[in-house]
């Protein structure tokens, strides 16, 4: 039996990619890339010279089977995504889930991804937190907005530029507008950024500031507790 490693790739930064990364991306029979061209850029920066082989949420149904018996025979394949790690809003969970129910062993590498340093950055708690990754764009959007209303940890979503401001909006309409969230945007980039505040003044700074790069939303949990007033208080 082969071994199928799961490789975080960089987010941003090249000099995030670790030391074993590059050397199991050195060693492995086959790499399987989201988008080769990509890939490609990432392995030559790396002087990494090994046979790239697509595999993306297209076609990962169709190419699964055929990877898994490479894997039965022996072969050792690694799979990255084109930056972070896969299988976290990236495609890997397939070929994850049916290469373990075949028996076969399969290593995920410690390593980048946005979430992580987008949630510890917010400053909100990050004690307990739940990731959403990408909010569904039509069908269930409100509805499963509206579930999270009494979430009360710490949520994570991604999102694009050119949907941040209607997202945004969306949350302060559903879980109010003095919510407290954190925009996290190029995160391990030159032009990385933070902009903190209530979803009301996030919202309002990137209708004034159009948003670039990849994002990612931090938003607090909603808070059980009631407040007290202190006696003289309005």
């Amino acid at each position: 039996m082969g071994i199928l490693y799961i490789v975080p790739t960089p987010v941003g930064n090249m000099e995030d990619m670790t030391f074993r990364a590059i050397r199991i991306l050195k060693e492995a029979d086959v790499v399987l890339a989201e988008d080769t061209r990509t890939s490609g850029m990432l392995l030559k920066h790396f002087d990494i010279e090994n046979r790239l082989l697509s595999h993306h949420k297209f076609n990962e149904h169709g190419t699964t089977a055929h990877l898994v018996e490479r894997l039965k025979a022996g072969q050792t394949l690694a799979l990255i995504s084109d930056a972070g790690t896969p299988g976290i809003s990236d495609p890997g969970f397939y070929l994850a889930r049916e290469a373990i129910a075949a028996g076969i062993e399969v290593q995920c590498l410690p390593g980048a991804t946005a979430c992580i340093p987008a949630v510890v950055a917010s400053g909100m708690p990050c004690d307990r937190f739940c990731f959403e990754g990408f909010l569904p764009q039509k069908k269930g959007r409100k509805t499963h907005l509206e579930s999270l209303c009494n979430e009360s940890r710490t949520m994570i979503f991604y999102e694009s530029p050119y949907r941040l401001v209607k997202t945004l909006r969306q949350l302060a309409e559903v879980l109010g507008e003095d919510r407290q969230a954190c925009v996290c945007r190029e995160i391990s980039k030159m032009h990385e950024q933070c902009v903190r505040g209530s979803l009301a003044e996030v919202a309002e700074h990137f209708t004034q500031t159009e948003p670039r790069g990849e994002i990612v939303i931090v938003v607090a949990g909603h808070s059980h507790k009631k407040e007290k007033r202190t006696k003289g208080e309005q």
